[in-house]
């Protein structure tokens, strides 16, 4: 690499680490560099997963006082995260390039309209709620475990908008705040891309400069993205997903 590639590389990671704490789609900011870069599609991937480690660590980390009594949820879902990830990952080599290109707009676009939607559906399961008697599950029962262990597949397959698909689906099937929420997205996050780069490092390529250039370069951004996204409401949270969503999906039908 170049010291202007090596410096654009480095600069992605801090990009990708600061959007992954706060909403996701962070590989949209890395990946694109490492093809200007001259690196094959897979060995890319590969890279930006393993580099991506410590950024969800960190971002996890500066967001530790939201996960305070949420150990029970995230043993359970990160089962399903693993799960999923090892999944995704086995596919990434086994399935031609294109094979997720169609569905995965769709898939975003989906779960920016439930992110749209959760207050409303929240409300409305709420009622329902009252009115049977029933009780919330902590942990969103078996459909979140699937649903969450089923995006952890494209997410150990690509990681593109994988954290605003785990937001859309827990904030309609959880009743808590978007901020606890975002916590256990990162902790999901690091599970996927740790179970997922552990694979690739026994049948995979690297490229061990940009894996070192975006791994210091996401750390940083974890900590500038947990300071930032904090301190939004849910109001303006909820926006940046869909606006971040918005761009990944024009961003995806480009490719």
């Amino acid at each position: 690499m170049s010291i202007w590639e090596i410096l654009a590389v480095f600069a992605a990671g801090v990009g990708a680490g600061t959007i992954n704490t706060i909403v996701g789609s962070g590989t949209l900011i890395t990946f694109p560099v490492l093809l200007a870069t001259g690196l094959p599609p897979v060995t890319a991937t590969v890279s930006n997963a393993l580099g991506l480690i410590p950024g969800s660590i960190s971002g996890a980390i500066g967001y530790r006082r939201e996960l305070a009594g949420q150990r029970r949820r995230i043993i359970k879902l990160g089962i399903g995260a693993a799960i999923g990830g090892l999944t995704g990952a086995t596919l990434l080599l086994a399935l031609p390039s294109t094979a997720f290109e169609t569905i995965v707009p769709v898939l975003v676009a989906m779960a920016l309209v439930l992110v749209i939607l959760q207050p409303r559906i929240s409300k409305a399961v709420q009622r329902r709620r009252e009115h049977t008697g029933a009780v919330a599950r902590t942990d969103g029962g078996p459909l979140l475990f699937t649903g969450l262990m089923l995006a952890s597949v494209y997410g150990g397959y690509f990681t593109a908008a994988q954290g605003i698909i785990y937001l859309s689906l827990m904030g309609m099937l959880l009743d808590d705040t978007m901020q606890r929420l975002n916590a256990v997205k990162n902790v999901l996050a690091a599970i996927v891309n740790s179970i997922a780069a552990l694979f690739f490092l026994f049948v995979a390529h690297f490229d061990w400069t940009a894996v070192l250039l975006i791994a210091v370069g996401s750390a940083i951004g974890g900590q500038i993205g947990a300071k930032v996204g904090r301190r939004l409401s849910p109001t303006v949270l909820r926006a940046l997903i869909v606006a971040v969503g918005t761009v990944a999906i024009v961003q995806l039908l480009l490719r």
